[in-house]
């Protein structure tokens, strides 16, 4: 009788595999990137910084980058899983020479940083064009969230500073376009501050709409189509009055501080001024309730500012504060959009909740830490995360379907990009060979062939 030694098979294991494709999945980035025109036009954009004898092509370096940190990788010596497998990744730079690439986008400052925005603003348009229904701005409106991210600092890095959570580290300030509840959300901009910047000011909340509002597509940088959403680091007159002005016309939601005016208000209201609130799938939302405040409150403000307050029983444990009142929640926020039920507008703020989603992703995605030493150099680190998550965006967007398309990061890769692959070469062709038998290779093949159908850039 034969007794058990464990609970698993005991397989004896040898390193002398050969033509094994570890991390396969990742064709997946490489056929967007293909599909999307990336690869090309960061090449056109980087080919300044090419030297005249240089090997590498400095855009592939950086997608390359991108590519290992879209896997989960949080260093540039990541780039290392890319290198291993030349046959479907092609020549991979060595750490040097992607070290001595960042140190010459850092040395030119903002001639690279534009260079970077402007290829990913011209790759966006094309990919919201070959997204079809399932671009952000299908329903006629393109949402946008900005909202600060605090990046811990395990070392002494330059402008790092004590944060108002009583960290050490910076206090970027980021912008996402809103996917809807179908899908997930893209990186439009990211300020890199201070650890002590503030978290109300006007100044950088104007710099990063900017910074957004050049991402998207020309047709939405001005005009009501574009709606602006912010907590209430963004209720300052400066922001609120910049995203109103003449000229701009700007949509927006915008959260508010509850002063002791507002907490006047809100007792005075009568019963008759409160709506019930409305949950997502239409539904009363339990013990929540919406009125719109009017009067001298406004005066001040820019003209066709609008004011909405929400009262809320509060959970069980929350502590309520002293702008809370009869034992209720309060919050509150300003918005110019007209001609629709407040509980609809309150229920659209609300959902500035997914920003904390894509700030959880952006986190799993590079963003735990900055892992250079200069502000420069961070800065272009920055701009790696944001190709990362533009393709970790775009992929499911252009490729996958159903609840796959709201896959977080880390559930793309423990279940797509992981995959290990063999690479077949008969005749002139290779082929990639994946794991019949593994659960999600379904998703991996599908996904290949919607690419397929998608038609090549130029």
């Amino acid at each position: 009788m034969k007794h058990s030694i464990g609970s698993y098979p005991r397989v004896r294991v040898q390193d002398d595999g050969r033509q094994v494709v570890s991390q396969a999945g990742t064709v997946l980035f490489v056929e967007t990137a293909r599909k999307t025109g990336l690869d090309q036009v960061i090449s056109a954009a980087l080919a300044p910084w090419r030297k005249p004898r240089a090997v590498h092509d400095p855009g592939k370096v950086l997608l390359d980058v991108a590519l290992a940190v879209a896997l989960g990788g949080d260093c540039l010596a990541d780039v290392a899983v890319l290198r291993a497998e030349p046959a479907a990744f092609g020549p991979v730079a060595s750490d040097p020479t992607v070290s001595r690439l960042i140190d010459a986008l850092a040395a030119s400052g903002e001639k690279a940083l534009q260079a970077i925005r402007s290829a990913r603003s011209e790759v966006r348009d094309r990919v919201w064009s070959l997204a079809g229904e399932n671009a952000p701005d299908t329903g006629g409106q393109v949402v946008v969230d900005l909202d600060g991210v605090l990046v811990i600092a395990h070392s002494d890095k330059e402008d790092a500073a004590a944060t108002w959570k009583k960290t050490y580290g910076h206090h970027p300030l980021t912008a996402f376009v809103d996917h809807g509840p179908g899908g997930t959300g893209e990186p439009v901009a990211a300020l890199l501050r201070p650890g002590n910047a503030g978290s109300n000011t006007a100044a950088d909340h104007i710099t990063t709409a900017q910074l957004a509002l050049a991402q998207l597509p020309k047709r939405y940088r001005r005009g009501r189509q574009t709606l602006i959403r912010t907590d209430s680091a963004g209720g300052t007159h400066d922001f609120v009055s910049w995203l109103a002005r003449r000229g701009r016309w700007l949509s927006y939601p915008v959260g508010m501080t509850v002063t002791e005016a507002i907490h006047e208000h809100v007792l005075k209201a009568p019963a008759s001024a409160w709506t019930a609130a409305v949950e997502t799938n239409g539904e009363v939302r339990d013990g929540a309730w919406v009125a719109e405040l009017t009067g001298k409150l406004l005066d001040g403000w820019p003209k066709g500012m609008r004011l909405i307050v929400r009262k809320e029983r509060p959970h069980p444990g929350a502590q309520l504060r002293i702008t809370d009142a009869d034992g209720m929640r309060i919050t509150c926020f300003a918005t110019n959009t007209t001609g629709r039920p407040i509980a609809e507008l309150e229920l659209r703020h609300r959902l500035r909740a997914r920003a904390e989603d894509r700030i959880r992703a952006a986190r799993a995605t590079g963003l735990r830490n900055l892992p250079l030493h200069t502000t420069a150099q961070n800065k272009v680190w920055l701009r790696i995360v944001q190709i990362a998550l533009d393709l970790l965006a775009w992929m499911p967007m252009l490729a996958l379907t159903g609840k796959a398309r709201l896959w977080e990061p880390r559930r793309l890769r423990f279940r797509l990009f992981t995959a290990a692959g063999q690479l077949v070469t008969t005749g002139r062709r290779r082929i990639l060979r994946l794991a019949r038998h593994r659960p999600w290779t379904g998703h991996i093949t599908a996904a290949l062939e919607r690419l397929a159908l998608l038609p090549n850039p130029g």
